[in-house]
This record gives structure tokens, sequence and C-alpha cells, in this order.
């Protein structure tokens, strides 16, 4: 069942992306100290396409890394060769797509050319027969054999495929692993991911929340942006950001508060189902409001749990008492309602410093 879920999810939702090596190290620079003699695993990520497994790898020692591991499963898709390492005896080609695992303890100048780089792991997994080795099952990150990696692990770090989104988080929460994954901004207004936020035991990372991502993306890919230089399908996708449980000093710091509420009382009307007022932009935050205030879900890329208290959230989703957090004064939905018309999703939110 788990393997027949995950091919369906790759089919039909078309959400199995390859990260750019520009963006994973835009984004890592930011945590090299939270690496140092910790065990990485990238589990949702074929080590011979992946770009996290080429990050990692080529950082083995820069980052102190105790261990590197990376699995994949069968049916990822390719999108070409991101390391030339298809000749490893006792293994199929990638191109076959063989669920494998590839665990690496240490990076040295392995192929003797005075320095130490990607070369060198293409070496050793050439030259040591246990580095990389077929897995006996299918790969899938809910399978025993990859759950029994992921208790050897610290942090893991890879690009779940966005519709299993959900069950990836649960499975991390539950193992009490640290983490640094990209998924759909569009998480934050899902229930079990709304409450880890709100718990602050989930956050957003660096990279600006509003930009988006550019991925490799399957040959079959219909729209995508532009043809790179490898001959790959590249595509931009709009609603997609860095989730993190690691420590993001941005969010250690108080947002800049320049509007007021005094005198410009028209600008921040009332919902007629919640006692609230609506704040249609963050930027327009008001410093002298103590009570609840309805931003948009971006706010949670700048979010500072000392600075203010999220109290819940208004959606689409329909009215749920443990998501919305304050009295639903309406009869249906739970999007708040200004003059007879919904707004879009709201974020409850109170200022502390008040």
């Amino acid at each position: 069942m788990a393997k027949r879920d995950l091919l369906k999810a790759k089919e039909n939702k078309n959400d199995e992306f390859y990260t750019q090596l520009s963006d994973i190290e835009k984004e890592l620079k930011h945590y090299k100290d939270q690496f140092k003699d910790k065990i990485v695993y990238c589990n949702a990520d074929d080590p011979f396409e992946s770009n996290f497994f080429k990050y990692f790898a080529s950082n083995f020692n820069a980052l102190g890394l105790k261990k590197l591991i990376a699995t994949s499963y069968t049916g990822s898709p390719i999108v070409g060769k991101q390391l030339s390492i298809f000749d490893i005896e006792g293994v199929k080609s990638s191109k076959q797509k063989e669920p494998m695992k590839i665990e690496i303890n240490e990076v040295k100048d392995f192929n003797k050319d005075g320095a130490i780089n990607i070369l060198d792991v293409e070496y050793l997994l050439k030259n040591d027969k246990n580095t990389a080795k077929p897995l006996k099952g299918d790969g899938d990150f809910r399978s025993k054999e990859c759950i029994e990696i992921l208790k050897q692990a610290d942090i893991v770090v890879t690009n779940p495929p966005f519709s299993l989104f959900r069950e990836f988080v649960a499975q991390l929460v539950e193992y009490d692993k640290k983490f640094l994954i990209i998924g759909n901004t569009n998480a934050i207004t899902y229930k079990e991911i709304f409450k880890l936020i709100k718990e602050d035991k989930i956050r957003t990372g660096y990279t600006n929340f509003n930009v988006g991502m550019f991925f490799v993306v399957p040959d079959h890919w219909k729209k995508y942006h532009h043809i790179d230089e490898a001959g790959r399908k590249i595509a931009r996708v709009s609603t997609s950001c860095w989730f993190t449980n690691l420590e993001v000093e941005k969010h250690k710091e108080d947002l800049i508060l320049v509007k007021t509420y005094k005198g410009n009382e028209d600008e921040y009307p009332k919902y007629e189902n919640y006692d609230g007022i609506e704040v249609s932009k963050v930027a327009n935050i008001p410093a002298d409001y103590k009570g609840v205030m309805g931003v948009p879900i971006t706010f949670v890329d700048k979010y500072n749990p000392k600075q203010f208290e999220i109290l819940g959230m208004a959606s689409s989703a329909g009215y749920s008492k443990e998501v919305v957090g304050i009295p639903f004064l309406g009869d249906k939905d739970a999007r708040p309602i200004i003059n007879g018309k919904n707004t879009y999703a709201r974020i409850f939110i109170k200022n502390k410093r008040l």
C-alpha cells in the first residue's frame, strides 16, 4: 500500500521535484554550526540525482558531519545525471531506479589528486562496496527499513513529495527528529502543521517566503520556466519554502511596527464573525493595538514568538475550534467576513509587548 500511494502521489500530483544546488547552498549556509558532529539523513533523495546528497558529501568536512545517509525509492523520475557513479560493482545502473542506500562516514583525498571534493565521493562509491548498497525494500520513507535508518539520524534534510508533506512531518515529530525540509507554503494552513507553528515547534527558514524556488522537474513535466545547459527542465514553484525546527535567528528578531491603530481606525475594519480587526498586510500591523488581529499567512515568515502570540487561524478549511483558537461568531464559513464578504485565510495574533 505504501509503495502504491507513493507512486500515485508522484504520478497524479506531479510533485516530485529536484532542488537546485544554488537554493540548497543559499539556505543551508545559515545552519553550519548546527550540523557539527551530526548524522544527516536525506530520506527522499536518489543519491545519484540529489543535490542535497551532493551538497552534504561535498561539504562533509566543512560541516563537521559525523555521518551522511541517503536513500531513494522505487520509481523516482529520471532527470539527468548529477554524479557519474553508475558503474558501481554489484549495483545496478541508477537509471534503473533501484532503491539505494548510501552511507558515508568520512571524506578524504581518496583519489590522491591533492584536493578533497565531490570527485573523492565518486571514488569512494566506486571502490568501497560498503558505501552504496541496494535497499531490501522499495525505499519508501514509511517502510520499516527506512524508519530504522531514521532512528539513527540527528537531522533530516530533504525535499519530500508535497502531497505527502503531512505524513512526512508527522513521522519526524513522532521520532523526535530535527529537520530542514521544503514544502508548499500552503502547508501552513494544514491543521497538523499549523498546530506545530502555533506551538513554535516548526518555523520557516531564511529564504524569502514570497520568492519561491526553481526545481529540476521530470521530462514529462508540461509547464516549465526554461531548459538548462544540461537539457533538464527547470520550473519555478512560487508556493514553496523551507520548514525547520532548527534555530533560525530571524525568528528571534522583532518585527518593526510603524503603523498605529489610534487615529487610523478606518484602515482596520472589524470582522463580522470574529472579535478582531483585519490587517491586510503584515507591514500594516499596528503597534498600539492590544486586541486580536487577523493577518495574512505570510506573517509566519516574520513570526517572533516573544513578540507575538498566535491564537489561531481562520481559513476555507471550515470551522474547527482547535484551529481557529478564538470564539467563532458565525454559522458556517470559517473565513473572516467583512461587509458580508469573505477574506483570504487569516492568522489570529496578539501583541505580547502590550
